[in-house]
Order: structure tokens, then C-alpha cells, then sequence
């Protein structure tokens, strides 16, 4: 019986938020198949932890993906990337329209859209011609929840710009996974009582039964990654619960 090498092995593939969650995940998922893995992230004791849990050829660069100049600075000195994936992101910009705090909602977009723009951006001198960049959004983006307004805002601008950017970026491949509810730090916001109320209702009515895991969505980021035929693509990982119908 033949083995094969693992599929991404001498490849260098980036992790702009890897610090925890799906960006976490996505790390391991690249490492485990014989990747050489750099995650990003501003707190270098959460890189270190990330790193370990993380193993295989993994190394940690604290980068504040809200600076533009330490986003030049890492790719300036980090070599070609085969792979990039942007899973930054933040909370803020949720809540009733008729009360939002535009303010807030600018945040939002300072701390996901302006920053994934931004990094693909600072990248594109070092990518790999025919490599591949995965943009992390959300589900928001094309649902109807009351309360995600301005959410949808921020995921649908980023979203809108991955077809086009195929195109215009070809033979680079740029893709967006688009998670539903995953059970990420994100969350920790929210108390764990009602947290737990909040996902065990969305676990009754999505069709596969539960809420989403990191590792989930880190198998639809490999997947593009690795599938030289798809780009321009937003890639639903929701359990369902973007289906018209539900259970």
C-alpha cells in the first residue's frame, strides 16, 4: 500500500489571528498536514500557549492587525506565503438598528473589515502567484437575525469583494468561509448561563442539532486551501441554519 506525503508539507501558510478559536484550529489543521505555520496574534502569552497546543512546525509573531506599519513589517520579513488565512476579527457593531451606536458600529468595522482589507493587502507582494488566501466572515452576512444589522454590514462588505478580488488577484485563489454559531472564545462575553440557553436554542432548530466547533470550520478552510479549482467562493459552514427551512 502507497503513502503519500502530507498535502501541505514545505509550504509556508499564515494565520493572521491564530492565536485561539477558528484560527486556532485552521493552524492546527495546516500543521498536522505538514505545513510551516506562523500565527499572529497581540498577546504573545496566548501565541506561546496557541503554539504548543498547536505543535508540529509552528512558530508565533505578535502582530496587531489593527497597525498597518506591524503589518507591513511581518510580511516584509516573513518570505513568500503559499497560504494565508485572515481570522481576525471583533465584537463590536450588534444591536438593535433603532439603537445602534454608529460609533460602535465603526469599531466594528475597524476591528474585521478594515484589517482583513488591510492585511490582504500588506500580503499580496509576498503570496505565493498561485497560492490561496481564505478570508474568515460570518453568516450574519446573509441571514435576517433582528440585532445583526450592522454585523451584516461588516461580514457582507467583506464577502462582496471576494469575487471580485478572484478575479482580479488570478491565479491567486481568494476564498471566504462564512461560520455560523461556533463555540469560540468570542462568546466569552456573554455569560455562560445564557450562552448556554442561547446555543441550546440554536442547536434545536439547526439541522444537524448542535452549534458549530472550531475544528468544523478549519476543515472548510483547509478544503479550500487545498482544492486548486475553487476560488471566489463564500463557503457556508453553518450546520444548516442558513437553509430557508430548517428543521
Amino acid at each position: 500500500m502507497s503513502t503519500s506525503a502530507p498535502l501541505f508539507t514545505g509550504q509556508h501558510v499564515v494565520v493572521m489571528g491564530g492565536s485561539s478559536g477558528i484560527g486556532e484550529a485552521a493552524a492546527a489543521a495546516f500543521a498536522a498536514d505538514g505545513a510551516e505555520v506562523v500565527i499572529t496574534g497581540r498577546d504573545r502569552e496566548r501565541l506561546d500557549a496557541a503554539v504548543a497546543r498547536i505543535g508540529g512546525k509552528t512558530t508565533g509573531a505578535q502582530v496587531d492587525a489593527v497597525d498597518p506599519e506591524a503589518v507591513a513589517a511581518f510580511f516584509a520579513d516573513g518570505g513568500t506565503v503559499d497560504h494565508l488565512v485572515v481570522a481576525v476579527s471583533g465584537a463590536a457593531g450588534s444591536g438593535p438598528f433603532a439603537q445602534l451606536d454608529l460609533a460602535d458600529l465603526a469599531t466594528g468595522f475597524d476591528a474585521k473589515f478594515w484589517p482583513q482589507v488591510r492585511v490582504l493587502q500588506a500580503a499580496l507582494p509576498h503570496l505565493r502567484a498561485d497560492g490561496s488566501v481564505t478570508l474568515i466572515t460570518a453568516a450574519s452576512a446573509r441571514a435576517a437575525f433582528p440585532g445583526t444589522a450592522g454585523l451584516a454590514a461588516i461580514n457582507g462588505a467583506l464577502q462582496a469583494m471576494v469575487p471580485p478580488l478572484a478575479v482580479e488577484l488570478a491565479p491567486l485563489r481568494v476564498n471566504a468561509v462564512s461560520p455560523g454559531v461556533i463555540d469560540t472564545p468570542w462568546w466569552d462575553r456573554v455569560p455562560e448561563e445564557q450562552r448556554k440557553a442561547l446555543f441550546d436554542g440554536l442547536a434545536a432548530t439547526t439541522p444537524v442539532g448542535r452549534v458549530g466547533r472550531p475544528e468544523d470550520v478549519a476543515r472548510a478552510i483547509h478544503l479550500l486551501a487545498a482544492n486548486t479549482f475553487v476560488t471566489g467562493v463564500v463557503f457556508d459552514c453553518t450546520g444548516g441554519a442558513n437553509l430557508p427551512t430548517g428543521r
